[in-house]
């Protein structure tokens, strides 16, 4: 049905306006008496074999929702009804924002692609925590943490100190988000210099909690192998939980859309299929240059279950996905996880 009803939805809606819309009818389904019980019979798929335990978290499956869809925290237990085990909200940043321009987000449906300019648009920290206070998560929640656009970044360890410290008690782990190339200069904080005083900093305040929350650093497709083995070999000595791999690319490299077509979109990061390839390859390299005693989460361009299941078997213990996610529609993570149980 999906399929019938997304050439209608991309034809009639922007990306942006069909993803407001989309969200805004999935909440008030779930307004209905039953109708989430329904689609989580619908959607849900259990089995003993796809249950595992990362960084100290217990999840039911290995398939999660990537950062940027809900932005703001306050859908995460309807879609965790569509079979997600988990589900990284964010990024959020300590004070409200309203991103870039529009038009913002684009579709390349010839190579199921998406490029997005967004800017890290979100409600801010407090307007999560409320909601998160008032509802509580029924999967596992993480929250990516990006530092105000309007900060510099000798201030990014400042604000993302307090988002984490408002989160903290609200949150299972943490995504730190240095990598997105939609927000001017953010991509220098991987420079180690950068990185290593944030890192220092939120390692610092944790110990402070009683409990525990992993963290994990987000890393871009596009920088070279030498600045990865350094932020690489910082994360095993400082002790951070895992690495995410990757956020979106700027290439534009071997897309079937026409020059003209990309060229007038403009700036922006790319997700969707042509990614995956540049992301398992960092999954790859990640996991052997670790020795696999690091943590991956995988995402970028898992646009099949067969592409979920190469990730796995790439060394990643968990797959997030996205524009896989809008392609295929709401029965994609069912097909992930039955796909997963049988070749488990």
């Amino acid at each position: 049905m999906y399929k019938l009803i997304r050439p209608i939805i991309f034809f009639l809606l922007n990306p942006e306006q069909a993803h407001h819309l989309t969200l805004k009818f999935f909440k008030a389904v779930h307004c209905i008496p039953g109708m989430g019980w329904i689609i989580k019979k619908m959607f849900c798929y259990n089995n003993p074999k796809l249950e595992r335990e990362v960084f100290g978290i217990k999840f039911k499956n290995p398939v999660g929702l990537a950062a940027g869809f809900d932005k703001n925290g306050n859908c995460y237990n309807e879609l965790s009804n569509l079979g997600f085990s988990f589900i990284e909200i964010g990024s959020i940043t300590p004070e409200p924002q309203p991103g870039n321009p529009k038009p913002r987000c684009f579709r390349l449906t010839k190579d199921k692609a998406i490029i997005n300019r967004f800017g890290i648009n979100n409600n801010g920290v407090k307007f999560t925590v409320e909601y998160l206070k008032k509802h509580h998560p029924k999967c596992v929640i993480g929250a990516s943490l990006s530092k105000c656009t309007k900060s510099s970044n000798e201030d990014a360890p400042k604000d993302l100190e307090k988002s984490f410290a408002i989160l903290y008690d609200f949150v299972d782990y943490f995504a730190l988000n240095v990598s997105c190339p939609n927000v001017k200069n953010l991509c220098q904080l991987q420079d180690i210099g950068f990185l290593s005083e944030i890192i220092d900093r939120l390692l610092t305040l944790r110990r402070y909690y009683d409990d525990y929350r992993p963290i994990l650093l987000k890393v871009s497709p596009d920088i070279p192998e030498s600045q990865l083995d350094e932020i690489i070999d910082l994360v095993l000595v400082s002790g951070l939980d895992g690495v995410i791999a990757t956020n979106t690319t700027q290439s534009r490299e071997g897309l079937k859309s026409s020059k003209e077509e990309v060229e007038a979109i403009g700036n922006g990061g790319l997700s969707g299929a042509p990614l995956f390839e540049r992301s398992l390859e960092r999954v790859k390299y990640i996991h052997k240059k670790t020795e696999g005693q690091l943590p991956i989460i995988a995402v970028g361009g898992i646009m099949t279950p067969e592409q979920a299941h190469q990730m796995l078997q790439a060394g990643a213990s968990l797959v997030e996905i996205y524009s896989g996610f809008i392609y295929n529609g709401p029965g994609f993570v069912k097909d992930i996880n039955k796909y997963l149980a049988k070749k488990l």
